[in-house]
């Protein structure tokens, strides 16, 4: 059942339930940060409509800068006004930042710990007919490596408000993770949201696993959960904003209760979700583990229905990765 101390939205299974891009979210925070902080400033890449940055630049014309096509030196510009004062947020699509200015956001940003948030926009195969040069499906596997980084992945668009909020009171720098359609909203503005928190979505009180997802793959494994337990079988469903740091102590208990783990992400199964928490697991507490992600491959143009099935990521593939786990 949907978890009630969490407040989550009523309609998340009905056909009419709200739909909305996380990267409206991320617009939206942008103009609550700049009226709290007048040291927040905005920078895009010729992006500022894509990436909802726009809705800062109206408001505070003075505090937005456009460098055009030029990812590299919106990183190095934005890590130079982070050392000098500033709060600097810099918006792309994540193939091109954090994707082509690898190396000046690790030189210019994390490594002088510059207070530096870049916000990589249209990730993973839901930006489906752009296809792979567009697809970022790599981006949590090249900013969690970074030394210190706080990685953020939204579930919706309120969380994405949230989230990007969030960053702008975080100390350094951090990479937050948003889409390009609309996905259902699975909050309401009493969620709550904190740092370093996994969030249980569904809860069972005897599960066979726990379904850990993130971004708006939490919709899916919420809706492969509600038909498993049709089929009485039953599963917990926890959404991983926040990639790193991550909730170890979390984790943990989630596993100690079910004793089987199946990641779900739009993201390549290496270096990602899955990535991270068979890392932790490994570590401390060894488990039979799924996963439901990109497996070394680019995904090709197309829906993001399509996509999903194709790859083996929609619902039916979340269950059957259930259902072999409780047959090992």
């Amino acid at each position: 059942m949907l978890n009630p101390n969490l407040k989550l939205n009523p309609k998340i299974f009905d056909k009419d339930v709200e739909v909305k891009a996380t990267r409206e979210g991320y617009g939206e925070g942008l103009v609550i940060l700049g009226d709290q902080d007048p040291n927040i400033v905005v920078l895009t890449a010729d992006l500022s409509e894509s990436t909802q940055s726009h809705l800062f630049e109206k408001k505070f014309p003075e505090r937005f800068f456009e460098v055009g096509v030029a990812e590299q030196n919106m990183a190095a510009v934005a890590a130079g006004l982070a050392v000098s004062g500033k709060i600097a947020f810099i918006s792309s699509y994540a193939t091109f930042s954090p994707g082509k200015n690898w190396e000046t956001i690790r030189t210019t940003a994390v490594y002088n710990w510059a207070n530096v948030k870049i916000a990589g926009h249209h990730a993973g195969i839901m930006t489906g007919p752009d296809g792979a040069t567009h697809q970022a499906t790599e981006d949590i596997a090249i900013t969690r490596v970074w030394p210190k980084m706080t990685v953020l992945v939204p579930a919706d668009s309120i969380q994405a408000k949230n989230a990007t909020i969030m960053a702008g009171t975080i100390e350094g720098p951090v990479y937050i993770r948003f889409t390009r359609d609309k996905t259902p909203i699975m909050t309401t503005l009493d969620t709550p949201f904190e740092m370093n928190k996994i969030q249980s979505f569904w809860v069972s009180d005897a599960p066979v696993a726990t379904l850990f997802s993130m971004g708006y793959m939490t919709y899916y494994a919420m809706v492969a959960a509600k038909e498993l337990e049709e089929e009485h079988i039953h599963v917990d469903v926890v959404n991983v904003p926040i990639i790193k740091p991550m909730d170890a102590e979390g984790i943990i208990s989630c596993v100690n209760k079910s004793g089987a783990v199946v990641t779900i992400e739009d993201h390549q199964i290496s270096g990602g979700l899955g990535g991270a928490i068979a890392e932790l697991l490994s570590e401390q507490r060894p488990t039979r583990m799924e996963f439901i992600g990109l497996r070394n491959t680019f995904a090709e143009s197309g829906k993001t229905p399509e996509l999903l099935a194709k790859y083996h990521m929609d619902v039916p593939a979340i269950k059957e990765a259930v259902k072999r786990l409780i047959k090992r």
